[in-house]
């Protein structure tokens, strides 16, 4: 068999196009919806329509990001059924092209498209979700803190404008609500120096940190040593965990640095890691959803079966999110490693699509 580069051409066109066309129709109902559950969550906060359209338009690429291996499934399914309504499935069978030939352009599509949505596009979109984030924060939840984690250690910072404290910590324990070899940096209104705290621990307790062998001192820096001292603050165990970078918010290339800052500082980063396999898997999981596609679509077009097929599609993509929920869970827990529990859906989705095709195909 003769692979034609025109031949191969067109079938890359007309998958491309189809998952484009299918793209852009979930991108907009997503972002539809998206800004009317903004609207929802803003009314009656006096927040300007500017921000709230920036912050739909900030979180606009992460969708995208979520909707894209259901517009590769649903696209592959409109141009395999287009395909073989015009003949052209036919015809190219006629000529000694299997299924598997005719399936090798869309996979490099989809393997392409995968690649570069993991290396380019996910690093965009994690930037402009941080922005997004840190609107959130500002005009929605009303939130004063900010949580980082560094090569240095544990940056914290509380309070509010009349009175803040910006924490630093070496080490952690209980997901941040116990902190060793602590610096307190404190401020008053317009950011004034008023004096530092030196101590070996802090526990975070009911409205206050408890902080132990400390050494506090006041702007002239004449230490003065404390057996205990309570810092107040309005922190709760489960802000700390809210104020955790979320993976989403940070960019494929930096994900392994942060990973290890923070297992470094004591924090457990295992959905960080979960979050930064399922990016590598990504090109596997739209391969997946082409070899669906493929398994349902050669079949049900030629029984007459478009409602049932786009039926089957639907049900199939929810099952892959089903099981990617699950199995994304499994490994933020740490039941299942982290490399298994993002690779699984799409695995199950490929043996699943070319088992049908083999059945289809040879019998």
């Amino acid at each position: 068999m003769n692979w034609s580069l025109t031949l191969m051409g067109y079938l890359a066109r007309r998958f491309a196009s189809a998952v484009l066309m299918v793209f852009a129709v979930f991108a907009v109902l997503a972002i539809s919806i998206d800004l009317a559950e903004l609207f929802r969550r803003t009314t009656g906060k006096d927040i300007p329509t500017a921000i709230v359209f920036s912050m739909s338009l900030f979180k606009f690429p992460d969708l995208g990001l979520k909707v894209l291996p259901f517009a590769v499934l649903f696209g592959a399914i409109v141009a395999f059924a287009r395909m073989s309504r015009s003949q052209e499935l036919v015809a190219a069978r006629a000529a000694g092209l299997s299924a598997w030939q005719f399936l090798a352009m869309p996979l490099l599509v989809a393997v392409g498209l995968g690649v570069v949505a993991t290396t380019i596009f996910s690093p965009i979109s994690a930037s402009l979700l941080g922005e997004y984030s840190r609107l959130e924060s500002r005009y929605i939840r009303g939130e004063a803190s900010q949580l980082a984690v560094s090569a240095s250690g544990l940056w914290l910072r509380q309070g509010t404008a009349d009175n803040q404290s910006v924490i630093h910590a070496l080490r952690v324990a209980q997901q941040g609500e116990r902190l060793e070899d602590v610096i307190v940096f404190r401020y008053g209104a317009q950011d004034h120096y008023i004096g530092r705290i030196d101590a070996a621990s802090a526990q975070l307790g009911a409205g206050s940190w408890h902080i132990e062998k400390a050494y506090v001192s006041g702007d002239g820096g004449q230490p003065v040593y404390r057996d205990a001292i309570d810092l107040p603050t309005d922190l709760t165990p489960a802000q700390i965990e809210e104020s955790f970078a979320s993976p989403a918010t940070i960019s494929f290339w930096e994900l392994p640095r942060f990973i290890s800052n923070a297992e470094n500082a004591g924090f457990s980063a295992l959905r960080h890691r979960v979050y930064w396999y399922s990016l590598l898997t990504l090109p596997i999981l739209l391969s997946a959803m082409v070899f669906m596609a493929a398994s349902f679509s050669f079949r049900l077009v030629r029984l007459g079966g478009t409602t049932r097929l786009l039926l089957t599609g639907l049900i199939a993509g929810l099952a892959v999110y089903f099981l990617q929920d699950v199995t994304r869970a499994m490994g933020q827990t740490g039941i299942v490693p982290a490399p298994l529990a993002a690779a699984a859906p799409s695995l199950a989705a490929i043996l699943l699509g070319m088992t049908m095709l083999f059945h289809e195909e040879d019998g």
